[in-house]
């Protein structure tokens, strides 16, 4: 197991708990706001008070104890916290909590109110300037909510809340609607807008058999469907779940302070004290320990992670924790699954090859009237391939386990449809078998032989300009791990640009491919989609899946998932998580730059004769840094035209 799964916290986390714990935060940050208004407001009364009434200063000094004691509560709260559980967020509880006591034992209450004052101030600052992303995860909320179209138990329709819905529930969805959660169409023609879920520009068109996205829009047409999953399963919970996830993102500098946190405050204890002894300067000395304050520190990685996680659920791409982020800028090499994965995983018709050129248009007419009355993956082809034209009407349809399928026209003339077993079997003679690496079926009427068609799994229109973008990212070394005959690989492989391809391996020959990869200084990312990939996927520095196809098995085993499966977006991802890793890098330095700057400004008593309160004042500066920087990274977008670099034009479709 990789060390970002190590360090990645679960996705399968309680909602419930998920979903009350920000309700939390918020009623308790409000409860600070209000006492930090009160103090300040009664700071403001004792200033004024100072300046009318020179002569009953005590008063002015009597309202800033008050104010102290006020602040004192939601301080000492903190403090109290900060032990329980340590964190980067305690570190700074503490060094509050010392120097408001510090300044109390001098008699300087105005420091001892207005520091926490100011402290509290800029936490409210910080949290308004994230309030954008917590809005995007509330208008994702939104999506998830709202009223569907169940067909009950007599066959009508009821209006009910999204949340009541269950799995195998049918429901249709109007022109106009969102879709209330994953499904797959079991009746209906319509255009789908899927760009909040998976970035794509252009409406998809759907129809029976296809898979849906809960959140995406039906602009056009009726649907009914069959609901496959609700709440967090669904892709849309699973974005939601991820960018909460995402929140609690922390680089490795984050995490090694919080393991030293105790020591990272003795030693800034330490060093206020030395500066006290060696100046007797008490302003100084509070100044220190207030500008030793990690607050930038605390929001250096959540901040970008969590852009960058609503960057990539924009783009269509599902990233399990911001661990992974960090990943992905360190791949080298590339292990990818074929069926599925580099190509579209149904078979389709390429090629027709006629005996007799004038009987093509009958013999197309007669299979898909045939393949109209079986679920073969060679039957559907050839029902999608006439769908532009005619189908015939048959009779008396007879299947031949394993070979095909027989019938009668009007005319009572026999049909058979299969391979050449099946005509064997029926002593029709055929020509030769054609050179095809591919499933074959023939047709013949009253025992002559029409025509073969050859079928294959095509691969994606992108996975060549794909796999290009991926290698010049540095992901050259490249390997083919498939499961299918090696003719058929290599065909696939060619068209790509693979070189290395390992074909009919079983899922432990994948896994133990992956593990030698990685043993040998390589850290592969690993793309699949099937059963037999998972073993593989979780063995990978990063694993992949493919989301519109991609198995349940498949998913969860991966780190990321591209929900539309749309090759181009993991280059996408990649150039993401460098610049995400990078982000986090600056604001690290920028934060620890800006603390050691203020320390030193402090130390020397540059910070003026109140230099705990400038302190307080200055440092917030490094915060609205790290957010400036963080906030650079919501501009990322790649279209998916644009994503590989590579101009795809058109894809090539097979004149029949």
């Amino acid at each position: 197991m990789n060390r970002a799964r190590e360090s990645a916290p679960p996705i399968a986390a309680d909602a419930a708990d998920t979903a009350l714990q920000p309700q939390l935060q918020q009623r308790y940050a409000g409860v600070q706001f209000f006492m930090a208004m009160s103090a300040a407001s009664l700071l403001l009364v004792g200033f004024i008070w100072s300046i009318f009434m020179p002569a009953a200063r005590d008063v002015a000094q009597i309202l800033a104890g008050i104010a102290s004691l006020i602040v004192a509560v939601p301080v000492a709260a903190s403090v109290w916290n900060s032990l329980r559980e340590p964190g980067l967020h305690g570190v700074t509880d503490r060094l509050i909590g010392l120097t408001m006591l510090a300044a109390w034992v001098s008699g300087d209450m105005v420091t001892a109110a207005l520091l926490p004052t100011i402290m509290i101030f800029g936490h409210v600052l910080e949290e308004r300037s994230l309030e954008s992303s917590q809005n995007a995860i509330r208008g994702l909320q939104k999506l998830g909510r709202g009223i569907a179209h169940r067909r009950t138990a007599e066959g009508v329709f009821e209006d009910v809340d999204n949340q009541a819905l269950a799995v195998g529930d049918e429901v249709e969805v109007r022109a106009g609607e969102h879709i209330p959660s994953d499904g797959i169409v079991l009746d209906g023609y319509a255009n789908i807008d899927n760009a909040i879920l998976t970035g794509e520009s252009a409406w998809t068109a759907v129809g029976e058999g296809r898979h849906v996205l809960g959140g995406a829009i039906n602009m056009d047409g009726l649907l009914r469907l069959r609901i496959t999953k609700i709440g967090e399963d669904a892709a849309l919970g699973q974005i939601i779940k991820l960018m909460h996830t995402a929140e609690h993102a922390k680089p490795q500098i984050t995490r090694l302070i919080e393991r030293h946190a105790g020591v990272y405050t003795l030693m800034i204890v330490l060093i206020a004290a030395m500066v006290w002894f060696a100046s007797g300067n008490v302003p100084a000395m509070l100044a220190v320990l207030v500008a030793a304050c990690p607050c930038a520190l605390v929001i250096a990685a959540p901040a970008p992670a969590l852009a960058a996680v609503a960057v990539a659920a924009r783009h269509g791409i599902l990233i399990r924790g911001a661990a992974f982020l960090e990943e992905m800028g360190d791949l080298t090499s590339l292990i990818i699954d074929k069926t599925g994965t580099l190509t579209q995983g149904r078979l389709e018709l390429v090629a027709v090859d006629t005996v007799q050129p004038q009987d093509r248009v009958m013999a197309m007419s007669l299979a898909a009237g045939l393949g109209n009355h079986s679920n073969h993956p060679v039957s559907r082809a050839l029902v999608r391939q006439a769908h532009s034209g005619n189908a015939a009407t048959l009779y008396d349809i007879t299947e031949h386990q394993g070979l095909g399928l027989t019938g009668r026209t009007q005319d009572d003339d026999i049909i058979a449809l299969g391979q050449s077993a099946l005509f064997a079997q029926l002593g029709i003679d055929i020509p030769a078998l054609p050179d095809h690496d591919g499933p074959l079926a023939g047709i013949a009427i009253n025992g002559r032989f029409l025509t073969w068609f050859r079928f294959a799994d095509p691969c994606r229109a992108e996975a060549r300009a794909a796999l290009h973008d991926i290698g010049q990212l540095g992901l050259g070394r490249q390997i083919l791990l498939t499961g299918d005959h090696a003719k058929a690989a290599q065909r696939v492989a060619d068209e790509v640009g693979i070189r290395q391809v390992h074909a009919q391996v079983l899922p432990q020959d994948k896994l133990h491919a992956v593990i030698e990869e990685t043993q040998s200084g390589q850290r592969p990312l690993v793309v699949g989609d099937g059963i037999n990939d998972a073993l593989a996927l979780r063995a990978g520095a990063v694993g992949i899946a493919m989301g519109d196809k991609g198995t349940d098995v498949a998913i969860a085993a991966a780190d990321i998932i591209l929900i539309s499966s749309d090759l181009r977006r993991i280059g996408t991802c990649i150039r993401l998580s460098r610049q995400c890793r990078q982000t986090i890098q600056v604001n690290g330095l920028m934060a620890l730059g800006w603390t050691v700057v203020l320390m030193s400004l402090a130390a020397l008593g540059w910070l003026g004769g109140n230099g705990a309160i400038g302190a307080a004042l200055l440092h917030n500066i490094g915060t609205l840094l790290v957010l400036g920087n963080s906030a650079r990274l919501l501009r990322f977008y790649e279209p998916l035209d644009q994503a590989a670099g590579v101009s795809l034009g058109e894809p090539v479709a097979v004149v029949l």
